[in-house]
């Protein structure tokens, strides 16, 4: 099945003249299928637990996602569309019917399991090289290990999927919106744009789920250690560790909605008004100021700790279980 999606890529990118740079990003879109499929295999269970979970709080919750796309995209300059949250859903549901707030849902669905699996399997890996000789591993040494799994999920899954997702949500308010679906979009984005244009916003993305991933499990890291106290074997209730996974959420929505904001215009289907990441970010400061840079924040914020909560969840109960069946060096 891989080696036909590769094939297939492959086609798509050379047969429409692609360069250098599109041959190399194909090799990216490669990685992320057989990446995806390691760590699926090697960490299967863990992998697939925190993708439904993860696949069933994305259906639950993603207007909020939706919204927070379309204020973010909404710049102040054009002059802006929407006034507020309740305006956007308002006019969302209007001119689409209520189906409009799940625009661009697939893409997301359809990563929610690779991309579990490779930022829990890099985490898993990392931490079992990071942690003392007590088998603790300290708050400094779960944000190195939360920034390296940051950064490889953004590199071998979000960014595709993210850049799919906002080109797809900024199409609907579009006048002619030109994607009839997920798989019409993908295609029709890759024939006009190449593989290239399924990642842009690589800089932006890594940096907002390195820092995500970073402050999460550094979050995460010290909430339990402080918990368990000097006794390591101390349990932590589901209850607790949603708790701390929403307070983890929430510290990360907190401190990089700007590169969150950044990420989604790179990605628009105006980004090519920007020449990088810095680019972008001196535009918004210049046109529209410091609040730009937070716009999206409430949405954002009750999506993300609703989602970190169920997956630190699933993530911390599978784990109890694979360490009775699979011991880690």
């Amino acid at each position: 099945m891989l080696c036909a999606v590769e094939k297939r890529l492959r086609a798509l990118a050379y047969n429409n003249g692609s360069s250098g740079m599109d041959a190399n990003l194909s090799h990216s879109w490669m990685t992320y299928l057989y990446t995806s499929h390691y760590f699926f295999i090697q960490r299967g269970p863990l992998g697939l637990e925190c993708g439904i979970a993860g696949g069933i709080e994305i259906c639950i919750t993603f207007p909020t996602e939706y919204v927070k796309t379309q204020l973010q995209l909404d710049e102040k300059a054009n002059p802006p569309k929407y006034r507020g949250i309740g305006d956007c859903v308002k006019q969302t549901v209007h001119g689409h019917g209520v189906r409009g707030l799940y625009r661009g849902l697939s893409s997301l669905l359809y990563g929610s399991i690779p991309k579990s699996a490779v930022r829990f399997g890099v985490f898993e890996y990392l931490s079992n090289h990071a942690r003392d000789e007590a088998g603790k591993l300290n708050s400094t040494r779960g944000l190195l290990c939360g920034l390296g799994a940051g950064v490889m999920e953004a590199v071998v899954i979000v960014c595709p999927m993210e850049t799919v997702k906002v080109k797809f949500i900024h199409d609907q308010s579009s006048v002619n919106p030109k994607y009839r679906g997920f798989y019409h979009g993908v295609r029709e984005i890759i024939r006009t744009q190449g593989i290239r244009g399924t990642y842009q916003g690589l800089t932006a993305t890594v940096l907002k789920q390195g820092s995500n991933q970073a402050i999460r499990f550094y979050v995460m890291t010290s909430l339990r250690n402080w918990y368990k106290g000097d006794n390591p074997n101390k349990a932590i209730n589901p209850v607790v560790t949603g708790t701390f996974g929403a307070i983890a959420g929430a510290a990360s929505v907190f401190g990089n909605t700007p590169l969150d904001v950044i990420k989604t215009r790179m990605q628009g289907l105006e980004a090519h008004k920007y020449k990088s990441t810095l680019d972008c970010a001196v535009k918004i400061m210049r046109h529209e100021g410091v609040r730009a840079f937070y716009k999206g924040t409430v949405p954002r914020l009750g999506r993300v700790c609703l989602d970190v909560a169920i997956v630190f969840i699933i993530y911390e109960e599978v784990v109890k279980v694979l360490n009775t069946v699979w011991k880690t060096e």
